[in-house]
C-alpha cells in the first residue's frame, strides 16, 4: 500500500518487532506475565490448602473449591482492574501481593486446628479471608479512582495531620493488649492506626522532602568527610525524633516507633543523598531508646527478653518465653522443616498466629520455606524501588521509596525479632499474620505503588515511541 505507513512497536527484551502497534496496545505483554503469574499464586496457595487438610485431617478440605473460587476472584477482578485503569503497571507487585496473602491463609488455616485442640481457641483464617477480600477490594477502588498519584500532593498536610491524631490516639483509650497500646477497643472491634499512619507519613515525607529538598541538600557544614545537616535544618528529624519517643514512652509500641523514624530517615537520604542525615538519625534512634528502653518497664521487659531468652523461658514468664520458644521451633525446622501440619507452632501461644507466625514457617518448612518467604518480600520491596527508580516526577519517586521502605522496615522488625537479632516488637508480619487493619493497608500500599508503576510503565513506553 503506497502512502501508507505502519508504526512498529518495541517488543520488552527485544528490538522492532514489525508488528503493527494495535496488534499490542500498551502494556500488554506487562498484563499477560502478571496473568501468568497470578495464575501461579493462585494454584500455590490452592495446593497449599489441600495439602493442610491432608497433613491434619487426613482428607482433603470440604471447602477447597470455595477456597480456590474465591482466590480466583481475588486474582481476577485486581488483574482486570489494572488491564483497565493501570495498564502500564508493573507486572510483579500484584501476582507477589497475592501469593503472600495466599500463603498466611494456608498458614492460618493449619493453624486454626493447633489452637483449638491446645487452647480451645476460636477460628481465624475465615476471619482473614474476609479482610484480604476487603483489602483487595480497596485495592481496586484506589486504583479506578486514583488516575494519578501526584493528586496525593495537595493534601499532605491533611495527611500528617489525620496521621498525628491516628498516631497518638490508642495512648488515650483505656486498656491494652499484650503490653501495648497500639490498638483502638471500640466494643469487640478493634483498630490497629498505626498500620496506616506509616502509609500517610509516607505521603506527607515525600510531599515535604519535593518542596525542601535543596535546603536540606546544599547548606551544612563538612566533618569527617560527611556534609552534616545544619542546625536550622534539624528541626524536622528532632520533631520526628520526639513523636517516636512519645510513641514509644506513652504506648509501648517499639515497632511503630522503629518504623516511623526509619521511615524518615530511609526518605530524606533518598531525598538528599547525604550520609549526615542518616549519622545524625541513627544515633538520635540509639540515644532515644536507650533512655526509654531502661525507663519504661514493658520495653526494658522485651530488651531483658532478648538478651536472655533462655531465662525468660526458665521463669515461665508468658510472653517473654516466646524469644526462646520460637528459637526452638527453627531449630527443630532444620533445612526443609518438618512438613507443613506436623509441627508445634502452637506452643509460641498466642502470638503464634501474630508477629511469630514465621516459626510456622521455620518449623514446618525449615530453612528454605524461611528463607522463600523472605526473598518474595525482598522481591517486593524490590520491585517498589524499582518502581521508585523508573518514575520521572520527583513526588512518586520518594512516595515509592517510602512505600517500599516502610514494607522493608516492617519485615526487618518482625523477622528480626522472631530471630532474634532485635528485641520483640508486636507488629505483624505482612500479608502473612492475623490482623485486618495490617492486611488492608498492605493491600493499599501495593493499590499505590500499582497506581505510581502505572505512570512510570507511561513514560516509558511514550519514550520508546518517540525514539523509535
Amino acid at each position: 500500500m503506497t502512502g501508507v505507513t505502519v508504526e512498529t512497536v518495541r517488543v520488552e527484551g527485544g528490538g522492532d518487532s514489525g508488528v503493527p502497534a494495535a496488534a499490542f496496545p500498551p502494556g500488554s505483554g506487562r498484563r499477560l506475565g502478571e496473568a501468568v503469574l497470578l495464575v501461579l499464586a493462585v494454584l500455590t496457595g490452592c495446593s497449599g490448602y489441600a495439602y493442610t487438610g491432608l497433613a491434619t485431617a487426613g482428607e482433603v478440605p470440604a471447602g477447597l473449591p470455595a477456597f480456590a473460587g474465591v482466590m480466583a476472584c481475588l486474582a481476577l477482578f485486581p488483574h482486570l482492574a489494572v488491564r483497565q485503569w493501570a495498564p502500564h503497571a508493573d507486572p510483579l507487585i500484584l501476582p507477589l501481593a497475592v501469593l503472600l496473602s495466599a500463603l498466611g491463609l494456608v498458614l492460618l488455616y493449619r493453624l486454626d486446628p493447633a489452637y483449638a485442640r491446645r487452647y480451645d481457641a476460636g477460628p481465624t483464617a475465615d476471619g482473614q479471608l474476609v479482610w484480604t477480600v476487603l483489602g483487595v477490594v480497596l485495592c481496586v477502588v484506589v486504583v479506578a479512582l486514583l488516575p494519578d498519584h501526584r493528586r496525593l500532593r495537595r493534601y499532605i498536610h491533611l495527611t500528617m495531620a489525620v496521621a498525628l491524631v491516628l498516631l497518638m490516639a490508642p495512648a488515650f483509650f483505656p486498656g491494652d493488649l499484650y503490653g501495648a497500646k497500639r490498638w483502638i477497643l471500640i466494643g469487640p472491634l478493634s483498630f490497629q492506626p498505626g498500620e496506616f499512619v506509616k502509609i500517610m507519613i509516607a505521603v506527607f515525607f515525600a510531599g515535604h522532602l519535593v518542596t525542601h529538598r535543596d535546603a536540606l541538600a546544599l547548606t551544612g557544614r563538612k566533618a569527617l568527610g560527611m556534609r552534616l545537616p545544619p542546625g536550622r535544618q534539624l528541626g524536622p528529624i528532632v520533631t520526628v525524633w520526639v513523636l517516636s519517643l512519645l510513641v514509644l514512652a506513652l504506648e509501648r509500641d517499639l515497632g511503630t516507633s522503629l518504623i516511623f523514624f526509619g521511615l524518615f530517615v530511609v526518605m530524606l537520604y533518598a531525598a538528599t543523598e547525604r550520609t549526615g542525615w542518616v549519622v545524625c538519625g541513627l544515633l538520635m534512634a540509639v540515644v532515644g531508646a536507650g533512655v526509654v528502653g531502661s525507663l519504661e518497664p514493658h520495653v526494658k521487659g522485651r530488651i531483658d527478653a532478648w538478651l536472655h531468652p533462655f531465662d525468660a523461658f526458665k521463669e515461665g514468664s508468658g510472653v517473654s518465653d516466646q524469644a526462646a520458644q520460637a528459637l526452638f521451633s527453627f531449630g527443630s525446622g532444620g533445612v526443609t522443616g518438618s512438613g507443613l501440619g506436623r509441627g508445634h507452632p502452637e506452643l509460641v501461644r498466642f502470638a503464634g498466629r501474630s508477629d511469630f507466625i514465621l516459626t510456622t514457617v521455620g518449623e514446618e518448612l525449615g530453612l528454605a520455606g524461611t528463607m522463600a518467604v523472605l526473598v518474595l518480600y525482598a522481591l517486593l520491596v524490590q520491585r517498589g524501588l524499582s518502581v521508585a527508580l523508573r518514575t520521572p516526577d520527583p513526588f512518586g519517586k520518594l512516595l515509592a521509596v517510602g512505600l517500599a521502605a516502610a514494607l522493608a522496615l516492617q519485615v526487618f522488625v518482625v523477622a528480626g525479632g522472631v530471630l532474634a537479632l532485635i528485641p520483640l516488637t508486636g507488629k505483624t508480619l505482612p500479608f502473612l499474620a492475623k490482623g485486618g487493619s495490617s492486611l488492608v493497608a498492605n493491600w493499599l500500599m501495593v493499590a499505590l505503588l500499582i497506581r505510581i508503576s502505572d505512570s512510570a510503565g507511561r513514560a516509558e513506553d511514550e519514550a520508546a515511541r518517540a525514539g523509535g
